[in-house]
């Protein structure tokens, strides 16, 4: 059985897509940009301001779906500039802090990300 997860916690969903899926004992979370759901608005800043905004959303999604960050096993970040790698990689390490075993990741730069913002990610975890 596939399980939509829908929250208010968190931004809507900007496409044809759901804040995240639950299956087969996996959660599956979109990528989460810095919308905060309060305003719809971008979070201004720096990548890490967008990040802390991020992980914010993705504690939502996650509780939503009965879960929490300390059960990721796999996240991607997705970055518009890799020079914010080590800026992003600290709010990263704070977001994790409480995790047992840190998950699997990959960080990768990409030409542009949704509405233009400087950070996108996406986690699976256990449910």
């Amino acid at each position: 059985m596939i399980e939509r997860i829908k929250t208010k916690s968190a931004p809507a969903a900007i496409g044809p897509y759901s804040q995240a899926v639950k299956a087969n004992g996996m959660v599956f979370a979109s990528g989460q940009i810095p919308i905060d759901p309060a305003t719809g608005q971008i979070v201004e800043g720096s990548a890490a301001d967008q990040a802390r905004q991020v992980f914010r959303n993705i504690n939502a999604v996650l509780a939503a779906a009965g879960t929490d960050i300390s059960k990721v096993v796999k996240a991607t970040v997705f970055l518009k500039d890799m020079d914010d790698f080590g800026a992003v990689n600290e709010v990263y390490a704070e977001a994790f802090a409480s995790a047992h075993v840190l998950p699997a990741r990959s960080a990768v730069a990409v030409r542009k990300l949704p509405k233009d913002v400087q950070v996108e990610i996406e986690v699976i975890a256990l449910a």
